[in-house]
């Protein structure tokens, strides 16, 4: 850069960096639109002007707090198990262990954890802080669902209810372009035939499985905003608009749908720093 700086005046190498940072762009751009690549977060700041913290745990104790949350569907899910024994909290941390167990409460096999809050909320900003689970099959997820999911007349094309993802880390297996990228969803429809999904693709993340960051959706009275460490990724307003009903959080450690035998040796964790919740008019 003291090179540079003898060759250019400031004004020029300002020039310069907006120049490098366009192509930077095009060049994401268009491995998007010929292969589907993850591209950077470059939207607006996020802003948390009026609104009011509702909701908070860092997770300091020595166990979940079940006046915050319950554990969901505790037993068979896709190819495994999901059970209490694998949530835990410690050293300021939430934890979901995913292993093989031959001694599993429901016999033997692969076992992970999901959590949601007691608490449903109607818009607002929720945010988590994380280190996302490495391999295996498994994958980390953020995300809000209400009853409403139940079935197409009751969601109503997303007015009465939708799966909202606000992220989940499904990419440790993709190729180099996507590996350390998370997605964005909206699912509406309920979860037969008259289910309708909008998959916003890959966005870019700093080192999400040995590095914690942020992942953020603001839920409007016209859209869904998603932010990635403190930055836009997208907006949407799929289908017929947002949900107008109450959603609950939703932290999940995924399994997968088939689980080889290869794999019974993985062990993985989704380690949580924090959930926030944000709401305005909250007094």
């Amino acid at each position: 850069m003291s090179f540079l700086t003898q060759l250019f005046a400031t004004r020029q190498l300002r020039g310069l960096k907006i120049l490098l940072a366009s192509i930077l762009t095009a060049a994401e751009m268009l491995g998007l639109v010929l292969f589907d690549t993850a591209v950077t977060p470059r939207g607006q700041k996020l802003d948390l002007d009026g609104y009011a913290l509702v909701f908070e745990d860092n997770f300091d104790g020595d166990e979940l707090d079940l006046s915050k949350w319950l554990h969901r569907y505790p037993g068979r899910v896709n190819a495994g198990y999901q059970s209490p024994e694998q949530v835990s909290v410690g050293g300021g941390l939430l934890r979901f262990k995913a292993l093989y167990r031959e001694d599993g409460p429901y016999g033997p096999g692969i076992y992970s954890g999901e959590i949601r809050t007691r608490r449903e909320f109607v818009r607002g900003y929720f945010e988590v802080r994380c280190l996302c689970s490495e391999g295996g099959g498994l994958w980390s997820a953020f995300w809000m669902n209400s009853d409403g999911m139940a079935s197409a007349e009751l969601s109503d094309g997303g007015l009465g209810g939708a799966e909202i993802d606000i992220f989940e880390a499904n990419n440790y297996n993709a190729n180099i372009f996507n590996r350390n990228a998370v997605t964005h969803a909206v699912h509406v429809g309920g979860y037969g035939e008259g289910l309708r999904s909008e998959n916003e693709g890959s966005f870019k993340v700093p080192k999400p499985y040995s590095q914690f960051n942020t992942y953020g959706m603001e839920w409007t009275e016209n859209e869904y905003i998603f932010y990635i460490n403190g930055v836009e990724s997208l907006r949407t307003s799929f289908q017929k608009g947002v949900s107008r009903v109450p959603e609950y959080v939703i932290l999940t450690l995924c399994l997968p749908v088939e689980f080889p035998e290869e794999n019974a040796g993985v062990t993985t964790d989704f380690v949580v720093d924090y959930v926030k919740i944000y709401q305005k008019d909250a007094a």
